[in-house]
């Protein structure tokens, strides 16, 4: 076992496509991060492949903060003490819908419940009439690939030296963020192997993360610098970051160690 890196941060996502938030600590499991991407608002007009409406296409939604009404009850699974004590392992259930249920305030301070038809209506303000939307919920996470991403702060800054910027590492939206022993983009070569990510769970790098428009957005103003997504495109193959699969379910925090098992 060698340790390639620490976790800098911990990050979920309770709607896809809005503000995410740092956490502590995280329960890793095979359905992908508790409480992360929870809800989406589902858009009749988007591809069918990608069926919901993300800041691509509202680019505000980045400016909208969700957040957990019961932080305790939503942070790890209520039954996380009991399956941890089965072998081989039990799959932790999700809290109650009351327990994850989530409130979201907008650019303007206003609040609303995830499920409040004005937060819709909101929502759907500047769109055409095909982009019809409607709430989804599903304790399996709302992602467009895999069910796990982790990203370096290494290759974070070597975009951001090529592009001319500084950037904020939120607008990549891993979940893991990782301060790697190693140079921007080395860790493409962790594909097909195993980490383990603090002291119990194993994800299995799956493939390279294919970026979109989501990373020319700046997390705090939703404004666009096309020149990160073209240094990605023109110098990387459009990817940047890591998808993984859940091998060996387990709670990880912030500075756990990251190590190559393979």
């Amino acid at each position: 076992m060698e340790c390639v890196g620490h976790i800098e941060s911990l990050w979920r996502y309770p709607v896809k496509s809005m503000r995410g938030e740092q956490v502590e600590q995280a329960f890793i499991g095979f359905a992908a991060g508790y409480g992360d991407r929870l809800y989406a608002f589902h858009d009749a007009g988007a591809p069918k492949g990608l069926p919901y409406l993300t800041g691509r296409e509202q680019e505000r939604m980045l400016l909208y903060k969700p957040r957990f009404r019961r932080p305790q009850q939503s942070a790890l699974p209520p039954n996380l003490s009991e399956a941890e004590g089965l072998a081989p392992g039990l799959t932790p259930m999700y809290g109650s819908v009351g327990d994850m249920m989530v409130e979201v305030e907008t650019p303007s301070s206003r609040v609303f419940a995830i499920d409040d038809p004005a937060l819709l209506t909101e929502l759907s303000e500047g769109l055409d009439n095909e982009h019809s939307l409607t709430l989804a919920r599903s304790d399996r996470s709302l992602t467009d690939c895999r069910p796990v991403s982790l990203f370096s702060l290494q290759t974070m800054q070597q975009i951001g030296e090529e592009a001319g910027l500084a950037l904020d590492k939120r607008r990549f939206r891993a979940n893991i963020y990782g301060d790697l022993q190693m140079a921007g983009f080395a860790e493409n070569s962790l594909v097909g192997r195993r980490l383990q990510v603090g002291a119990k769970a194993v994800i299995v790098v799956i493939g390279l993360d294919p970026r979109c428009k989501m990373i020319t957005l700046d997390p705090e103003t939703a404004e666009a610098k096309p020149e990160v997504l073209r240094v990605v495109a023109q110098g990387y193959g459009g990817t940047a970051g890591l998808y993984g699969a859940v091998l060996t379910e387990g709670v990880v925090h912030g500075g756990d160690e990251i190590n190559l098992l393979d």
